[in-house]
């Protein structure tokens, strides 16, 4: 039904718009006598075989929600109301930016993959946390950035800042240093300022009386070298994880008209490469580490993929936009049918 009657009229529109016009019939549709228990009937699978526990958090399901979708903690219920077994929010920087020029979000319908380049927009941590401070069941993740305007130099304050004020609001931290749509930012993926980054992060959480896991979000356009550095650093870092990967900065193979608009891809075109990472990170390892396996997710087979792989759980962002809410219900049933 989603791909072949709400998906075409929804792709007539400007993608941004019609991402916060989707925002708004989803929350009004939750609204509605009876539309909640349809919704879970029709798009959650409950199982006790499809429980994970991955550092030291127990998830209903392994199929959560990336980070971008939603920026601002605005749908976290809803969208959970869909069968996602945990939901990312952010990235959220200490203070509102409104992120790039518009127009900042491409679809890229011939290779079924989307381009942005949104800047990190988002109304500020602070406000995040009113919102969070709602929640009751959902399992969250709060994905932590620097402003545009803060130097790399000064980056750890930022970090520090919405660390802070998220703890006690969400139950997994992650780093995200792989935008390319912030100035610079990818250069804090270099080893001496990401150890040091992280180094601090895990002094400040084993501070506290019960840690929260910290991990780590990489591009997917690292070399070999790069990814052994990474392996490096969560092991003397001794953070919980990685999330692998962050859109790409490559355009191989693409055919679509709008295929160099500046920004990170998504989709598709990332599905293999994300898989290789992945697949490197849990050899190389020795599987010492959970991974969340995020990256052109389209199929139940592209996430079972990326299990096999060696990924703990795995994230839907262009997926879900082009396959609709089904594609989660799908990823579910073939778990339990390969017996992941």
């Amino acid at each position: 039904m989603y791909k072949s009657l709400i998906r075409p009229v929804l792709f007539k529109f400007d993608p941004e718009k019609i991402h916060y016009f989707t925002f708004d019939f989803l929350r009004k549709l939750s609204k509605i006598p009876g539309a909640t228990s349809f919704l879970k009937n029709k798009f959650q699978m409950e199982d006790p075989r499809l429980e994970r526990e991955v550092f030291g958090l127990k998830f209903k399901n392994p199929v959560g929600l990336a980070a971008g979708f939603d920026k601002d903690a605005r749908l976290y219920k809803e969208l959970s109301g869909l069968g996602f077994g945990f939901i990312e929010v952010g990235t959220v920087t200490p203070k509102p930016q409104a992120g790039n020029e518009k127009k900042r979000l491409f679809r890229l319908k011939e290779d079924s993959a989307i381009i942005n380049r949104m800047g990190f927009n988002n109304l500020g941590v602070e406000q995040m946390v009113e919102r969070l401070k709602e929640n009751t069941n959902v399992l969250i993740g709060g994905n932590i950035g620097k402003n545009k305007v803060t130097p790399n130099e000064n980056a750890v304050d930022d970090y520090l800042y919405s660390f802070e004020a998220l703890f006690d609001h969400v139950n997994y931290f992650v780093v995200n240093v792989s935008s390319p749509n912030t100035p610079n930012l990818r250069e804090l993926q270099d080893k001496e300022p990401l150890m040091h980054l992280l180094n601090v992060l895990q002094q400040k959480n084993n501070e506290k009386a019960e840690p929260k896991p910290i991990l780590l979000k990489i591009a997917p356009d690292l070399t070999d070298d790069q990814l052994m550095d990474i392996i490096d650093i969560v092991q003397e870092t001794k953070i919980a994880g990685v999330i692998a990967t962050n859109t790409t900065i490559s355009r191989e193979g693409l055919k679509s008209s709008n295929k160099n608009e500046m920004g990170g891809l998504s989709g598709i075109p990332l599905t293999k490469r994300s898989t290789e990472v992945i697949r490197f990170l849990s050899q190389k390892s020795n599987r010492s580490f959970p991974i969340i396996g995020v990256g052109g997710i389209h199929t139940a087979d592209d996430a079972i993929e990326k299990l096999k792989a060696g990924a703990s759980l795995v994230q839907l962002y262009t997926g879900f936009i082009y396959e609709g809410p089904e594609l989660i219900k799908a990823i579910n049933k073939r778990i339990l049918e390969e017996g992941l």
